[in-house]
């Protein structure tokens, strides 16, 4: 039997579109919810985010069960499906706004957060250094209604289906026991 405690889980790890369809699809997960992070402007715009200068961040903001789904699987999940070795850049996208972060929110997300970065660079998981910081959640800005279930609801664009598709794929294949049946 499941009870209702719930946590959040920040994360940055390029568009917000393809974080969000990916943690969507976890057990666990209860709702995902594309915003902002990071920077200092209030209320920030998706057009001023964009811009590049405003230091926030396109994050998702996951809440989910830690009796179905374990944040340290989030974090597995978030450094395996986007490259946490670039800097402000994911593919195509480039800028501080696609920069991989993990905003923790509390003591214990840090811990774990750098604890697993940690392992993943003595294993030598990826072939380059993991920039990926790891940084106090200060504030989170939900981003514009039509950024929510943005994949869902545009898969035929071509921008779903040469970056989001081949992230769900790889989510398939490497954590198919985590996923819900969607």
């Amino acid at each position: 039997m499941s009870s209702n405690h719930s946590e959040v889980a920040v994360f940055g790890g390029g568009c917000f579109w393809c974080t969000e369809a990916v943690f969507q699809r976890l057990k666990g997960v209860i709702a995902v919810i594309p915003g902002y992070s990071g920077g200092a402007l209030k209320n920030p715009t998706y057009e001023e985010v964009e811009m590049g200068e405003t230091n926030h961040v396109q994050v998702t903001k996951v809440e989910f069960n830690p009796e179905e789904i374990l944040y340290a699987d989030l974090l597995h999940v978030f450094w395996s499906t986007h490259d946490p070795t670039t800097k402000d850049r994911q593919g195509a996208d480039v800028g501080t706004q696609y920069r991989s972060v993990i905003f923790y929110t509390s003591p214990e997300q840090q811990k774990t957060a750098e604890e697993i970065k940690r392992k993943l660079e003595h294993t030598a998981v990826f072939k380059q250094p993991i920039v990926t910081t790891i940084e106090p959640l200060i504030i989170f800005y939900q981003a514009e209604d039509y950024h929510r279930n943005y994949y869902a609801t545009h898969r035929s664009q071509p921008y779903c289906q040469l970056v989001i598709d081949p992230k769900i794929e790889k989510l398939r294949a490497t954590y198919r026991e985590k996923l819900k049946s969607i």
